[in-house]
């Protein structure tokens, strides 16, 4: 199965928090409260996202972090790529980093890894921050062809 990391799911959920308050900076301790995360964690994450360009950060007494731009500018493979680096599923599979496999040069497969991982970032790049604070009905993705028989007229 692939699947994201529980660092990159905690720091998405940590950024639909600030996106449903984006004009007031919030404390990384009531941040990591309001989403049940260790505050460790979501110190390192917070940081993670600033580094990343995603978060503003202003120290002291009254300080805290905000989105460093409108929910609806920020996209799922620009919080993915903060958190974990490119999108890829395979080493070949992004562009950013050539060379990480020693067969590249008689792979077989490369291009169409490069197909699929820069589909999956394409599909990542269209969900906006501002639609995963929104609940939204759950769809049947993946679904198995059904093995009735088609009844011919």
């Amino acid at each position: 199965m692939i699947r994201i990391g529980k660092l990159t799911d905690y720091g998405i959920l940590l950024m639909t928090y600030l996106a449903r308050d984006p004009l007031r900076l919030h404390a990384a301790q009531e941040i990591a409260q309001a989403m049940g995360i260790a505050q460790p964690t979501a110190n390192k994450l917070l940081k993670l996202l600033a580094r990343g360009g995603l978060l503003d950060s202003q120290r002291g007494i009254r300080g805290g972090y905000a989105l460093a731009r409108p929910a609806a500018a920020i996209t799922m493979v620009d919080i993915i790529g903060a958190l974990e680096g490119p999108v890829g599923l395979t080493d070949c599979g992004t562009a950013a980093q050539p060379g990480n496999c020693h067969r590249e040069r008689s792979c077989s497969v490369k291009t169409n890894w490069q197909r699929i991982s820069q589909a999956v970032n394409d599909a990542l790049a269209e969900v906006t921050l501002a639609e995963m604070t929104v609940p939204s009905q759950p769809i049947r993705m993946f679904a198995r062809p059904s093995t009735q028989p088609v009844s011919q007229p």
